[in-house]
C-alpha cells in the first residue's frame, strides 16, 4: 500500500479505542496519520474520496452502506495482494454482506478495536500497543454489553465529556486505561447528572405498544445505550425498540435503535434505501439516518411500519399441507 495513512473510525468508546490503538501502532512508521471519526451516514463519502486520493484507507467500527462504494473497492483490490485488510469490524450485518472480501476482517464475537488488535498479536506487530490492551477490554466490555468492567462505563462517560475528538486526544498523548483523580471525578460527576437526565427521559418517553420514541434535546451524546438498556432491563413490560431521535447539524435526523431480540438491526436493514435514507450497526444496537424534511410522526410510522413488516415476515404459516395429511392419518 502507498500513500498517506487515513484512519477512518466510530463516535463510541469502541471506535476511538479502535483509532487510538490504530494510531500509536503505526505513528513510528507511517507519519503523518489523518485521523477522521464519523457515523455511518459519512462514512462511504471519506472512502470513496480516499480511494481517488490513493490513501492507505483504514476504517474501523463501520462498513459501507451503499453498493458503488463496495464495487469501487473491489475493483480497487482486485488482483492485489493487500498487505492487511482494509476495515476491521464486528457487525453481523457486515460479515454477512462482505465477509468474503480480501478487503476485510469480520469477527462478530468481539469489538471492532478487539479484531484489529488480535490481527495486529497475529501479525507480530502488537509491540507498540501491547500496553494498551487493557482498554481494548474495557472498550470490548462496553461494546458488547457484558457489564463486567465498571470502568466502561466511565470512559464513556468520559467520551461524553470531552467529545469524541478530544478522547481521542487524551488516548494519543496518553494511552492509558487508568483515568487521572480529574478524569474520575469528572467521570462520575457525569454519571449523577446522567441519571437525572435518564428521570426526565423516562417521564417524556412516548410509548406506543411495543416501539417507544424519546425526542431530541433530553439526553446527551453518550447517553442513549445506558438509559435504552435501562428501558429494556428494568422497565416492566419493557417495549420491543427504544428509538432516541437526534436533529444533527445539516439538519437530517439520526435515530438510535436498541433491542433485545435482533429487531434493531432488521428494522435498520428494511428501511435503509442507501440513498436517502442509511444505517448500520448491530442486531441491538443500530442507527437509521433520515432527511431533514422527515416529521417526528413519519419517522415514528416509519419505525412502526417496518416492525410489523417483520413480525409479518416472521410469522409461520398457520395451516399446512402437511397439517391436513396428519389430520386424516389421525
Amino acid at each position: 500500500m502507498s500513500g498517506l495513512l487515513h484512519i477512518i473510525s466510530h463516535t463510541d468508546l469502541d471506535g476511538i479505542t479502535a483509532a487510538a490503538v490504530a494510531w500509536h501502532a503505526n505513528r513510528t512508521s507511517r507519519w503523518p496519520i489523518k485521523v477522521t471519526l464519523c457515523g455511518y451516514g459519512d462514512v462511504d463519502s471519506l472512502v470513496s474520496y480516499g480511494i481517488d486520493k490513493g490513501e492507505d484507507l483504514m476504517v474501523l467500527d463501520l462498513s459501507c452502506q451503499r453498493q458503488d462504494t463496495v464495487d469501487k473497492l473491489d475493483r480497487d483490490s482486485e488482483g492485489v495482494q493487500l498487505e492487511r485488510p482494509i476495515f476491521f469490524d464486528h457487525h453481523a450485518s457486515t460479515k454477512e454482506k462482505y465477509g468474503n472480501r480480501t478487503w476485510i476482517r469480520v469477527d462478530t464475537s468481539m469489538c471492532a478495536a478487539k479484531v484489529y488488535y488480535r490481527y495486529l498479536k497475529e501479525t507480530g506487530q502488537d509491540g507498540p500497543v501491547s500496553h494498551m490492551e487493557e482498554l481494548v477490554e474495557i472498550a470490548n466490555d462496553r461494546d458488547l454489553w457484558l457489564g463486567q468492567r465498571e470502568e466502561s462505563r466511565l470512559w464513556q462517560a468520559l467520551i461524553t465529556i470531552m467529545s469524541p475528538h478530544g478522547a481521542l486526544m487524551r488516548l494519543s498523548s496518553n494511552p492509558s486505561h487508568v483515568m487521572d483523580r480529574m478524569e474520575l471525578d469528572a467521570a462520575r460527576d457525569f454519571i449523577a447528572r446522567q441519571d437525572e437526565r435518564f428521570r426526565m427521559a423516562l417521564e417524556s418517553l412516548d410509548r406506543r405498544g411495543d416501539l417507544a420514541l424519546l425526542d431530541d434535546g433530553i439526553l446527551e451524546f453518550g447517553d442513549v445505550s445506558d438509559f435504552c438498556g435501562l428501558v429494556l432491563d428494568r422497565m416492566d413490560n419493557p417495549p420491543e425498540v427504544v428509538a432516541v431521535l437526534a436533529r444533527r447539524y445539516a439538519g437530517d435526523w439520526a435515530v438510535s435503535l436498541r433491542s433485545r431480540s435482533g429487531l434493531s438491526g432488521r428494522i435498520v436493514s428494511l428501511l435503509k434505501d442507501g440513498r436517502r435514507i442509511r444505517g448500520g450497526g448491530h442486531d441491538d444496537a443500530a442507527a437509521v439516518y433520515f432527511p431533514a424534511n422527515f416529521t417526528r410522526e413519519q419517522i415514528f410510522s416509519s419505525i412502526s411500519t417496518a416492525m410489523m413488516s417483520h413480525r409479518e415476515s416472521s410469522q409461520e404459516v398457520g395451516f399446512t399441507l402437511g397439517d391436513l395429511f396428519r389430520g386424516k392419518l389421525g
